[in-house]
């Protein structure tokens, strides 16, 4: 793969923690793997604000630990996320990404959702066999808490099956699994199980020039008395090697809601990765919101080794 596989494999990787986590950002890290080097372990903490289509801001501290194995034809990998969440419950984490969950249609109003069926109505329990009021938590409209602990637990893999060669992209099929080990109650997850499929594309033009194209879609578990809808989602983006070691890269993201009525997320994502040496990368991220379902902004550092 030549002047592809020296530089897109020296590229840094989990810019994660974004409203889209880790999706468009890790595009940087395919190809086939150096023999020499079969670990990678990051840290990538991140920010994100925004009112993600309700009346009251929220705010996310996500900080993911990840593990990677790396294959011949492929990685997986397990993330661990820290979280620290300042909400009123109408949104939270799914899947790495903030999500609204509340099905109060008209915003900042307390008498919309019926009872104790994820809206923010005041009302409490009525059948679901949860004492719900707004969202997932017992918090009021408006009522902001902040809550501190552990996220969903993610598994994916990629596997290759194309490799980059004259007009043919680099394709990959993806996987993975959200774990339930987040308190939905605090506000940091929904409590169900979740999985997903996909398919990734990357393609050299010239020697410095490369283009992504990404989708997949995901299986949204239903929390007791709660019903959200699948998720399909795709990113398009571009990278610019500005040296050797430095890209640079912007892409355009869109998820779909997984409650119905509510506006897709969509979001311009730029991103920095310099490679350091063969062990260690460095990477940055900045999120532009360009739709009330996503973040209005968010921002990453981090770090990762090889070994």
């Amino acid at each position: 793969m030549g002047l592809w596989s020296s530089r897109v494999v020296g590229v840094a990787v989990c810019l994660l923690g974004t409203a889209t986590i880790g999706l468009a950002a890790e595009k940087t890290d395919q190809g086939p793997q150096s023999p020499d080097r079969n670990w990678q372990i990051g840290f990538t903490p991140s920010y994100s604000t925004g009112n993600f289509g309700t009346s009251s801001t929220s705010s996310f501290l996500y900080a993911p630990l990840s593990m990677r194995r790396l294959f011949k034809d492929g990685d997986i990998t397990v993330i661990v996320p820290f979280v620290t969440s300042t909400t009123d419950g109408r949104t939270t984490i799914v899947g790495g990404n903030v999500t609204r969950v509340d099905d109060n249609s008209k915003s900042g109003s307390s008498g919309s959702g019926s009872d104790d069926d994820g809206g923010c109505s005041g009302k409490g329990q009525s059948g679901s066999g949860k004492d719900r009021v707004c969202g997932l938590t017992t918090r009021a409209p408006g009522q902001k808490v902040t809550t501190v602990g552990l996220g969903d637990i993610i598994l994916k893999g990629r596997y290759y099956v194309v490799e980059e060669r004259d007009a043919l992209p680099l394709i990959a099929l993806t996987a993975r699994v959200k774990l339930p080990t987040a308190n939905e109650q605090l506000g940091l997850g929904t409590g169900a199980l979740d999985y997903g499929f996909g398919v990734e594309m990357s393609k050299m033009f010239g020697e410095y020039w490369i283009a992504f194209l990404d989708a997949g879609y995901n299986i949204i578990g239903d929390p007791d008395g709660l019903q959200f809808q699948n998720q399909h989602w795709y990113d398009v983006g571009a990278g610019y090697f500005v040296t050797r070691d430095l890209l640079a890269s912007v892409y355009f993201e869109e998820y779909r809601a997984i409650v119905p009525g509510f506006v897709n997320a969509r979001d311009f994502f730029f991103a920095m990765n310099y490679t350091v040496s063969s062990a260690w990368r460095l990477n940055s991220g900045v999120t532009v919101g360009v739709s009330n379902g996503a973040p209005d902004y968010a921002f990453s550092v981090g770090a990762s080794y090889r070994f």
